[in-house]
């Protein structure tokens, strides 16, 4: 359960004497610390001791304990830095408090009405998001949620920042799962409880339909699995004012074993993760439910296992998806793009105005840009341009990556029309699964976001667990932006 919100326009006239015990200060960026700072007098003490500068507030947070025995955290937040910079801080000063495990953390904004607005949306956001702690199974010292976040000196509504805190801490909760507590089944039993609760529509294809309608990528992965119980499932949010259509599409692998290409013990490691793409698509279903998005959002969710098994599928099978493609299997560990293509291609039927997809799809792209981006492959560069301003504008960054025609040579196939992937070790694998994943979109708008920032040590940005729910602020970033502009085209 997320902390409560609460906001309060004005200033406490001291924090002890509102019996405040753990207390984050913002401050502006200007040169002298105001004069109604709250503690000036203890973080004036503090930076000489410490013999810092007051604009090194910019860069790294400032604690101090009160005299009442409270805990003090002073920062800067500066608008001409990037969001992702201020986030990152805001991260490092709320982390000393969240420590201690308070019940209540205050945060008292000092700075003027003109600029307090921004700051209580990024602190929500960071505080929120942070406050809850993912689910654990160690019993000893479970760490304990925060209960409630106050917000002073701003009249802010922060809505906007609290729907991304719980579209994250959504995200982030599934990923963190473990592979016995999180399989397809129990993944669809989730799915259903969220679409009763907040009002989806939901339809299932389950394998035996799928296998039916001809999906044979998506089976070609899911046969290994002894339980049978891989699925499409669509959600949709339906907002009567819907000017334009979404299809959001999100690999959900429960846990990726490599299949007959297996994996080594520590690439196998952390592939219960493998589903992060379906769950940034229902944390962003979950935040635009509520807020006032323009859009009818179809989340389209892959879930399934890649197995190892008798029944799972070889290097050299030959399997037709749903679109009649028929694609040569190169290489088992290269399900996530079988399983998203006849998503993509059953997503695209209702012919959205635009689809996403979102998938922890190749190695390359962790060689490519480490964990602190993610990789974007856009059908337009109109398209991709937007993507990238999103990621500056939400402090989820991401880049955009070629997929020019000729990179597909590498996936000619003898025996079928396309190969799944190449075997060159030096092969850009990123590029190539966006070229693969094109022939299943055909000429609707797109993006793709290959998902290497899903994971990183030590957090990223505002969210301080190795998970990172990297997709949901992003893609309400774009989302808002792009329905702007769909507005103002028509």
């Amino acid at each position: 359960m997320i902390a409560k919100l609460k906001t309060f326009p004005a200033l406490p006239e001291t924090a002890a004497q509102a019996g405040m015990s753990h207390v984050l200060v913002l401050l502006p960026a200007m040169q002298d610390i105001p004069a109604d700072c709250p503690g000036r007098t203890s973080l004036m003490a503090t930076l000489a001791r410490r013999r810092l500068d007051a604009d090194e507030l910019s860069d790294a947070p400032v604690s101090a304990n009160s005299a009442e025995g409270g805990l003090r955290v002073w920062l800067r937040l500066d608008p001409t830095k990037s969001t992702f910079d201020n986030l990152s801080l805001l991260r490092e000063g709320m982390a000393i408090l969240l420590d201690e495990e308070p019940a209540t953390v205050n945060v008292l904004i000092c700075a003027p009405t003109a600029t307090s607005g921004w700051m209580a949306d990024l602190a929500t956001y960071v505080g929120l998001a942070n406050g809850t702690p993912l689910p654990n199974r160690k019993q000893e010292d479970a760490p304990r949620a925060l209960e409630s976040l106050n917000i002073w000196g701003s009249d802010h509504a922060s809505e906007h920042a609290r729907s991304l805190a719980d579209g994250n801490l959504l995200a982030r909760s599934l990923t963190a799962l473990p592979p016995n507590e999180l399989t397809p089944s129990a993944y669809r039993a989730r799915i259903a409880e969220l679409a009763n609760q907040h009002g989806w529509e939901m339809e299932v294809f389950d394998l035996p339909k799928l296998r039916e309608m001809g999906a044979g990528a998506f089976a070609s992965v899911a046969q290994g699995s002894e339980a049978n119980d891989a699925a499409i499932v669509r959600l949709s949010l339906i907002p009567p004012n819907a000017k334009a259509r979404v299809a959001l599409v999100g690999k959900g692998i429960c846990f990726d074993t490599g299949g007959h290409n297996l994996k080594s013990a520590d690439s196998m490691i952390g592939m219960h993760e493998d589903m992060a793409g379906s769950a940034a698509v229902l944390g962003i279903l979950l935040a635009a439910s509520q807020q006032t998005q323009p859009l009818r959002i179809d989340a389209w969710l892959a879930l399934a296992s890649n197995d190892i098994s008798p029944r799972a599928s070889r290097q050299g099978d030959i399997v037709t998806a749903l679109n009649g493609t028929t694609i040569e299997i190169v290489h088992t560990d290269a399900e996530g793009r079988m399983v998203l293509a006849d998503t993509l291609a059953l997503a695209g039927r209702s012919k959205p105005d635009l689809i996403i997809d979102f998938g922890t799809l190749t190695y390359t792209m962790i060689n490519a840009l480490g964990c602190r981006y993610s990789g974007i492959f856009a059908s337009s560069d109109e398209l991709g341009a937007l993507a990238v301003r999103a990621g500056s504008a939400s402090g989820e960054r991401v880049c955009t990556f070629p997929m020019d025609a000729d990179y597909e040579d590498a996936l000619d196939s003898k025996v079928a029309d396309i190969c799944q992937c190449s075997l060159d070790d030096d092969a850009p694998d990123h590029i190539h699964a966006a070229r693969f994943l094109k022939r299943f979109v055909g000429e609707l708008p797109w993006l793709h976001m290959d998902l290497s920032a899903a994971s990183c040590e030590d957090g990223l940005g505002a969210i301080a667990t190795d998970q990172t729910g990297f997709g949901v602020a992003w893609g309400i970033s774009f989302l808002t932006a792009w329905a702007k502009l769909e507005s103002t085209d028509q």
